[in-house]
């Protein structure tokens, strides 16, 4: 199994916004150019993030995007989930029609064990988590005063 780039990119911009998570908006090119992304990249991103409410955006001088809940409140399954879709693993996790061997295939139980275990395992992180994992690398050099 492999996360897309878009999903990568995803996370570590709601990192970045939860590091200035209380301080108003921040600016994707300010992100971009602190995580080394192209700010054209993460405003695509931005996009389905904040149609699933885990993002706010405003206009102006003063705009930019923050996240719409606390760190502590958004996981990464939500965010994988909101970039990649809820899809399983493989096509009959989700939808049992999409293969008409599923009453016989030995191999589905293993499938659905792991694809339980990967959204356990992103379920219980969350972006507050993330930052307090290496605190002094996650704030070193993002925003003023930090």
């Amino acid at each position: 199994m492999r996360l897309s780039t878009r999903t990568q990119y995803g996370v570590r911009m709601m990192l970045a916004l939860a590091k200035n998570y209380g301080r108003g908006y921040t600016y994707l090119k300010d992100i971009a150019q602190h995580e080394g992304m192209p700010e054209k990249y993460l405003s695509l991103i931005a996009i389905p993030l904040k149609g699933v409410g885990l993002l706010n955006a405003t206009r102006g001088a003063k705009g930019g995007y923050a996240l719409a809940r606390p760190p502590g409140e958004i996981t990464v399954k939500e965010i994988v989930e909101a970039l990649e879709g809820k899809s399983g693993i493989v096509d009959c996790i989700k939808d049992l029609k999409s293969c008409p061997r599923i009453d016989q295939c030995a191999t589905r139980e293993v499938w659905v064990f792991l694809n339980g275990k990967i959204s356990e395992v992103l379920a219980s992180f969350t972006l507050e988590q993330l930052l307090s994992l290496n605190k002094d690398k996650a704030l070193q050099g993002f925003m003023p005063g930090l």
